[in-house]
């Protein structure tokens, strides 16, 4: 049997995820992802089993992947980068980690928001230079912090917000009575009152047709002036031009992001050179303990289904796993 393993935070980080892989006695290739189209193809074709990161795994990589790829592990929870109805179509399983890495993202996500309120670059480098120059910030203590998608992230932001003192506001589709009115988050019946009522606003809904670009001039234009806004969900949510038009005339105050809509970025990326914006590299759930947790889970997903046991999440489980093993 052979594996291709491409996400380099699971090969970078110790734990008991290399100890499980190991144990498996299959072959293992490894290549640093997040990979492209094109790399992808080189890899595939002669791999039963896949353990991947944000590759891009398009439909031609399905096609040429294809009879012998089996099994599909996402190490982690977007599968924005899968055609995911190649996957179905072709009877691959595709499997993810759900649950993992909803408190170090929420974590980094008050990380950004602090960062940006307090001036925390500027004053760092300063006082690194030898200088001691000083700008004034602001307390979180009763602000708005709108959430966009309250999933198992954005829960963890709402609780970390009332620690601070602060009004969470949340929009989802799927709404949680129970866990509202436990941590008194407020439901917007839209995103315009989302927008509009607003200090703090803070992404963290999939990538779908339907999010793709969603905060763009249109929803600027509808946000209290000087509002910050906080991506730890994906890049192609913000429409990259608006935002450096939002930003460059201070209708947005400051952007704290952990994604970019091309990733690497190139070295001329508009957003990385304007000083009200402060970029993380996809970093968000890259600590040991959420590491750990996801690479062993996507490494017991795919060791079951390659068993042909019932793995623990998968995202199309109209697909029936086999026993390849």
């Amino acid at each position: 049997m052979k594996i291709l393993l491409t996400t380099t935070s699971f090969q970078d980080t110790p734990g008991e995820h290399h100890e499980l892989l190991s144990k498996t006695g299959w072959e293992i290739v490894r290549a640093r992802g997040p990979l492209t189209e094109g790399d992808t193809l080189k890899l595939v074709g002669d791999v039963d089993g896949y353990i991947c990161g944000d590759d891009a795994i398009t439909r031609k990589v399905l096609e040429k992947a294809r009879p012998k790829l089996k099994v599909l592990s996402k190490y982690g929870i977007g599968v924005d980068k899968v055609d995911v109805k190649s996957c179905t179509e072709f009877g691959i399983p595709l499997l993810f980690t759900p649950g993992v890495n909803h408190t170090t993202v929420a974590e980094h996500t008050f990380l950004l928001l602090l960062a940006l309120e307090k001036n925390f670059l500027f004053h760092a480098e300063s006082t690194r230079a030898g200088g001691w120059k000083r700008k004034t910030g602001h307390e979180l203590l009763e602000k708005t912090i709108g959430i966009v998608g309250l999933g198992r992230i954005g829960k963890e932001v709402a609780i970390r917000a009332r620690a601070f003192g602060m009004n969470p506001i949340g929009y989802d589709i799927y709404w949680d009575d129970k866990f509202a009115r436990e941590h008194r988050v407020k439901r917007a019946v839209s995103l315009d009152e989302i927008y509009a009522a607003s200090d703090y606003i803070s992404l963290h809904t999939n990538l779908t047709p339907e999010t793709r670009g969603m905060i763009n001039a249109k929803s600027f234009a509808k946000m209290k002036k000087g509002v910050l806004i906080l991506n730890c969900a994906r890049g192609e949510v913000v429409d990259t031009g608006d935002m450096v038009a939002a930003l460059q005339s201070g209708q947005v105050g400051g952007y704290g992001t952990d994604v970019l809509d091309k990733e690497p970025p190139p070295a001329d990326h508009p957003l990385l050179k304007l000083p009200n914006v402060i970029c993380t590299p996809h970093v968000a759930s890259r600590t040991f303990e959420s590491v750990a947790r996801q690479a062993a889970t996507a490494v017991k997903n795919l060791i079951l289904a390659m068993n042909g046991e019932k793995p623990i999440a998968q995202v199309n489980p109209e697909v029936p796993v086999k026993r390849v093993v």
